[in-house]
């Protein structure tokens, strides 16, 4: 039996919720007594693979097939269900990002598997198997029990950690069986962003709210964040003004982040909102209301107005930097 991780990349390189995926795998596989698997899809270069054994895996399967350069969900679903069959994967772990949660559900109805999203440590029991979830969007603590032999979860960010445990890694190419019916989409043309940070990807974001008072008070935000090498977002209600463009809308009806810093600058803390967000690790609130509900999930909270705040943020953060 193995526990199989996938492990996606992105150009050819893995994240940092890749590692905290493969460091939860690795854990999971010990306290099962078993072996970890890792699993990557596409081309990536033989250090960028061994990367993965400073988390716990000693085993990497590497499949490269040109199809898959196209992401289908379906073919996807396949080539990661052959390699669990290979490898006797009793538990497949996918980080709770878009592919996982695209994957994973799939995975499971195929594998005849129970299935867990937003799993958020070891399991309680391993027989029958009982995992820790947040459910309401964080909002709250569920249990799910699973009622089959196996199981596919996916990992909600930051919730377990990066923990380094050096192995010397095997690295194996495979080969899978996928059907050309699969194969249906044709990517034309690729346009991707550059110059700027994407909000999804940002270990740290800086994001503002009404509290900004106006489009034009941007400014401000915009130098913390080049100073701290930050992504900028917004709240719902300033996208929708106009202050701000859509794409940097957090929250339930926005873009769902888990950065390891977050700064929620006069925002009062809406559910919708904190639904989006509430996977940081750190969140620091600036309002001028000390009842507003951002500061109950905050872990570090500043009342006061944000444009005041705001300078000082940033001249004390240039201060360390020069210190360091």
């Amino acid at each position: 039996m193995s526990v199989l991780i996938y492990t996606e990349n992105f150009d050819g390189k893995f994240k940092k919720f890749v590692f905290e995926a493969v460091s939860y795998g690795a854990a999971l596989a010990a306290k099962m007594g078993t072996e970890p698997v890792a699993l990557s899809i596409g081309k990536v270069d033989e250090e960028e693979l061994k990367s993965l054994g400073n988390y716990g895996v000693d085993k990497i399967i590497s499949v490269q097939d040109a199809r898959l350069n196209v992401f289908e969900t379906a073919a996807y679903s396949s080539a990661i269900q052959d390699i669990a069959t290979k490898v006797d994967a009793q538990i497949v772990v996918f980080a709770s990002n878009n592919t996982g949660k695209a994957i994973a559900p799939r995975l499971s109805v195929s594998m005849k598997a129970g299935f867990v999203g937003n799993a958020m440590a070891m399991p309680v029991t391993l027989s029958p198997m009982v995992f820790k979830k947040a459910v309401f969007n964080g909002k709250a603590i569920g249990f799910s029990k699973i009622n089959t032999g196996k199981a596919v979860l996916t990992l909600a960010r930051n919730s377990f950690g990066i923990v380094e445990s050096p192995k010397e890694v095997n690295i194996k190419s495979m080969d899978v069986d996928l059907d050309d019916s699969y194969f249906v989409t044709q990517v034309k043309d690729t346009q991707k962003i550059t110059g700027k940070i994407l909000l999804t990807d940002a270990e740290i974001v800086v994001s503002g709210g009404r509290g900004m008072k106006s489009g034009d008070n941007w400014g401000p935000l915009e130098e913390l964040a080049e100073v701290l090498g930050a992504a900028t977002a917004c709240s719902r209600p300033v996208s929708d003004e106009g202050w701000r463009p859509h794409e940097e809308h957090t929250g339930q009806t926005g873009k769902i982040i888990a950065p390891n810093l977050y700064f929620a600058l006069g925002i009062s803390g809406a559910v919708q909102h904190v639904a989006g967000v509430s996977g940081s690790k750190v969140i620091v609130a600036v309002n001028t209301d000390k009842e507003a509900p951002i500061f109950e999930v905050a872990d570090y909270g500043i009342v006061g107005d944000v444009m005041k705040v705001l300078p000082q943020l940033t001249a004390a953060v240039k201060e360390l930097k020069a210190e360091a």
